[in-house]
């Protein structure tokens, strides 16, 4: 009498877990890339001559009191120098959105405060008019 072999088919479960890890690196970068970045609304003067910066590392919100915003939250001048200077102050870019209503002296300020923390990179939002 001859037996028959009968080989059973095997799952092979190492492949399978390489594209599910695939799969699932792929899905947290594209979620990544989906969320909106955060902003604070302001009534920001406009001009004929804005051009699109590169995206900055920070963002200051200056009210038309004088306040100072970093992140949504209120923060004095010398807290903002400390808290530029803890960071790398050389490759931090600052951009200083102020309300059209902001007085330029409260912008000298802060920009000052910018230039004792390190950083050399200071833009000014503003939003771009029509132009006739």
């Amino acid at each position: 009498m001859q037996y028959l072999e009968v080989r059973k088919g095997r799952v092979e479960i190492i492949p399978m877990i390489d594209i599910m890890l695939f799969l699932l690196i792929f899905f947290i970068m594209i979620t990544i890339h989906m969320i909106p970045d955060r902003g604070l609304p302001a009534n920001m003067p406009g001009s004929g001559t804005a051009q699109a910066l590169p995206k900055p590392k920070v963002v200051l919100n200056l009210h038309g009191a004088g306040e100072v915003d970093l992140d949504g939250k209120a923060i004095s001048l010398s807290a903002l120098t400390a808290t530029l200077h803890a960071q790398d102050p050389a490759n931090t870019q600052v951009t200083i959105a102020a309300s059209k209503n902001a007085d330029i002296q409260a912008l000298v300020k802060v920009m000052d405060a910018c230039r004792a923390a390190g950083v050399t990179a200071i833009g000014l939002a503003a939003k771009a008019e029509a132009q006739p």
